[in-house]
């Protein structure tokens, strides 16, 4: 797997936001994340610091942009905290995620019982990315 500031990618990034926890690339019409190994990503300790950050600097509540998860490190994602985000007023046009683990299927499946609509599986960020920047609708489950 390979991180965005590896790629040709880096020069679209509009802001780099760099936290503890790892960083996010924001980008015209999605934003793509990259954790560190280890971490249990949650509401409270990680996405709502990121998603007020996003929200501000592009002065959205999300629903025009997609989310790229690029899982370029192993980690756990608290799926229940969906809800959160959700009651906080949030949105997302889709949500990606990037992997090549066979595990992240599992995890998949998990976090769609409380995502709203359907996440998409990739193997490649250029594939995720390149989906993005073609598609502007959600796919509904």
């Amino acid at each position: 797997m390979i991180s965005v500031k590896e790629t040709n990618l880096n020069s679209e990034v509009l802001k780099e936001l760099n936290y503890a926890f790892g960083d996010v690339f924001i980008f015209n019409g999605f934003v793509i994340s990259e954790f560190k190994s280890g971490i249990n990503f949650n509401w409270k300790d990680h996405a709502s610091q990121i998603v007020e950050d996003v929200t501000c600097f592009l002065g959205t509540d999300g629903q025009d942009l997609i989310y790229i998860s690029n899982r370029i490190n192993s980690y756990a994602v608290v799926a229940l905290d969906w809800l959160s985000f959700y009651k906080s007023n949030y949105f997302l046009k889709g949500y990606y995620v990037v992997s090549e683990r066979p595990s992240n299927k599992l995890n998949l499946m998990v976090e769609s019982l409380f995502f709203k609509h359907k996440i998409k599986n990739f193997n490649s960020l250029f594939t995720a990315v390149n989906w993005a920047k073609k598609n502007d609708t959600l796919e509904v489950a």
